[in-house]
């Protein structure tokens, strides 16, 4: 068998789907605070330092995430200089190399079946969780490259490749080494728990293949201890204490953030399958009861169950934990759908998720709530209006084979994304780009001035600024005194913390639902408030 599938029609059709919805997000969407700003100024301060072994945030060492992402940064930089985009290309160019794995295992597990291989792809991207969050500068698309290699190992040994336990210790090892210990979780129950989806005992019987196990898990653990054990001897004890305990184990028992009862999970996980839930042939296909005997059925409920479970006594939670699951639903959902012949229907879930898209971008603009953003009334309606008309399109165009059905609902899902980033984003924008203030601190460093942040500081302004000193972090009743101490400093606010009025501020701007939401006061003047 081939390692990799020869190419079937509509692969440069995705791809161009890909590259368009990508352009247009980055295009109109800023750098997002708190996450993308933040993880970008980390892989700043490491470069600015040349300390590529210790994450470093506003002057102290960062030890919430791993470094492979940042050092996917640096290669770029060294490469092209230190520039925005390169970052921002890191996720998508993995949700692309995802796209081809899931491809790449579905034709591993269902080798007779090309429709299954051919849909996987197009399934997995017209997600619409997936297709929103992949242009994002996050760790998580990463990791699920990492969860795809691991799996595509172990079905290479099934395969009777030996070499596939490398490819399953590299993804513990990359794995662990974006996101920590997190890869054991999605990796570890489909290797120990081979018997339940693995047809006939591997060459050499399961004992050889448990022995296999170990040694890529310990191999994976010795990639990710290169790192670990000289980061900690160079970050300090607290730091050693944080990457070896608190950001694994501890965060388990009880979450810093994020926490949310056990059922959480449960409760979105239907958003994980959409629109592909609104489809009927997916639940005629998920509804024969010879599929769930299938082993490939079988390989995915042990990728996907256990997970949930764990994850799910996990006290911190976020929807994008579980994006590592959403290749393992795409595959789940394309087997289903070729388990009976191709038929001829219509993109119901297309023209749904379009209709409602349509109908809230009409509405949105006239909503009078004291809770909406500032920018909601600068929605144009007509972008409703246009995808109103293209839902109506959709179904004017008749009954399509199921192929062009699975296409058309992706093109949907993609479509609603872009609409939504010209609709919404882009009026939105300015409330999330915190360029122009970045800017402004840098000018006020350079110039000698010490700049006090009043609230918790996550990093927002140090790559876009380019800053060199770290920031003071500040509690709102301490501003006064800060400012007593260091004339002709500034101080950074946020209106939503505090009361004092914007005029008199040398700086202001929107931030997120407020406007003006951000203000930068120059120390005299702030003194002079009652």
């Amino acid at each position: 068998m081939r390692v990799f599938p020869q190419p079937v029609g509509g692969g440069l059709a995705l791809l161009a789907l890909w590259a368009l919805t990508l352009c247009i997000s980055l295009f109109f969407r800023p750098l997002l605070p708190v996450d993308e700003t933040r993880y970008l100024s980390v892989a700043w301060e490491m470069w600015q330092r040349s300390d590529f072994l210790v994450p470093w945030l506003n002057g102290e060492p960062y030890s919430h995430k791993p470094p492979l992402l940042f050092w996917l940064v640096h290669a770029g930089w060294f490469a092209f200089g230190v520039n925005e985009w390169w970052p921002r290309l890191i996720a998508p160019l993995f949700s692309l190399a995802s796209l081809y794995l899931a491809r790449v295992i579905a034709q591993r597990l269902w080798p007779s079946d090309t429709r299954v291989f051919l849909y996987a792809p197009w399934i997995l991207f017209g997600i619409l969780p997936w297709t929103l969050f992949y242009t994002l500068t996050q760790f998580d698309m990463l990791l699920v490259s990492c969860v795809l290699i691991g799996v595509l190992g172990l079905l290479r040994v099934v395969g009777g490749q030996s070499s596939g336990w490398v490819f399953f210790a590299l993804g513990i090892g990359l794995g662990a080494l974006t996101k920590g210990p997190v890869i054991l979780v999605h990796l570890l129950p489909v290797a120990l728990f081979a018997p339940l989806w693995v047809s006939e005992a591997p060459a050499g019987g399961w004992p050889r293949w448990y022995a296999g196990v170990f040694a890529s898990l310990v191999s994976g653990v010795l990639i990710a201890l290169v790192w670990a054990i000289p980061a900690a001897q160079s970050g300090g004890e607290g730091y050693a204490q944080a990457i070896f305990w608190a950001q694994s184990a501890e965060r388990v028992i009880n979450s810093f953030a994020h926490r949310e009862p056990v059922w959480w999970y449960l409760a979105w996980l239907p958003l994980l399958v959409m629109p592909w839930l609104l489809w009927v042939p997916v639940w005629r296909g998920l509804g024969d009861r010879a599929l769930w005997r299938d082993r490939g059925i079988r390989l995915l409920l042990v990728w996907v169950l256990p997970v949930l479970i764990i994850l799910s006594l996990v006290s911190g939670k976020q929807l994008k934990y579980l994006m590592p699951l959403v290749p393992a639903f795409a595959l789940l959902i394309a087997r289903g759908l070729t388990q009976k012949p191709d038929t001829m229907g219509r993109p119901w879930p297309a023209f749904t998720v379009l209709l409602l898209g349509g109908l809230f971008l009409m509405v949105v603009p006239f909503l009078q709530f004291p809770a909406l953003p500032y920018w909601s009334d600068r929605i144009a309606p007509g972008w409703g209006v246009l995808l109103f008309g293209l839902a109506v399109l959709l179904m004017l165009a008749g009954r399509v084979s199921e192929r062009q059905g699975i296409r058309r609902i992706t093109l949907g899902s993609a479509l609603l994304v872009i609409v939504f980033h010209l609709a919404v984003v882009r009026p939105a924008a300015p409330a999330y780009d915190v360029a122009e203030v970045s800017r402004r601190i840098n000018n006020f460093q350079a110039s000698g001035a010490t700049v006090a942040h009043v609230g918790k500081y996550h990093g927002q302004f140090h790559f876009l600024g380019r800053l060199s000193e770290p920031l003071e972090a500040l509690e709102y009743s301490s501003g006064r005194t800060w400012a007593q101490a260091n004339p002709g400093g500034y101080l950074v606010f946020y209106t939503r913390h505090t009361r004092i009025p914007v005029e008199g501020s040398v700086y202001d701007q929107p931030w997120r639902s407020q406007e003006p939401g951000l203000m930068i006061w120059k120390s005299e003047d702030f003194l002079m408030l009652e």
